[in-house]
């Protein structure tokens, strides 16, 4: 088990373009293991290389149902839309309102190089949605409709008691 350090909000390489990989190595298989230790550490349910400084086209997911690992993916079509709650591991303390598509079908390689393609439903197109926004430098924070302040929440319920 690696651990990499998460870039936090303010760092450049948050807001850069990331390129795609051409090698299918084990450099590529160490990345994706390191990423999904450091998710789960964080207790996160994405990451993308570009939050661990690596500005390359690659992201972890686990909403619960297993490992996902998805390398130079790419969203071929998307319908309806969803709006919800999103907070970011790159973006400590914050969370949003943010609307996204509510169905997606995305293409990508995995690990290998071999070509995957699959559907993405309510929270999971949510979790893909937010992890390739980072591929191209965009934060959760860019798009959000309002900002979610739970202290405000909690101070007006403690007064209440």
């Amino acid at each position: 088990m690696a651990y990499r350090k998460i870039v936090e909000i303010g760092d450049s390489k948050l807001r850069k373009v990331c390129k795609p990989v051409e090698k299918f190595d084990q450099r590529l298989k160490t990345l994706l293991s390191d990423m999904a230790d450091t998710m789960y550490k964080a207790d996160g349910v994405g990451l993308a290389a570009p939050q661990v400084g690596i500005l390359r086209r690659v992201v972890v997911i686990d909403i619960g149902d297993g490992l996902i690992e998805l390398v130079n993916p790419v969203i071929v079509e998307s319908e309806g839309s969803q709006t919800g709650p999103e907070g970011c591991l790159s973006v400590p303390g914050r969370r949003g309102i943010v609307t996204r598509p509510n169905k997606l079908r995305v293409q990508a390689q995995d690990a290998e190089g071999n070509a995957i393609e699959f559907e993405a439903e309510e929270f999971f197109a949510r979790a893909v949605c937010h992890e390739l926004d980072h591929l191209d430098g965009v934060l959760y924070v860019d798009k959000m409709d309002e900002e979610i302040f739970d202290d405000d929440d909690d101070e007006d319920e403690e007064e209440q008691d």
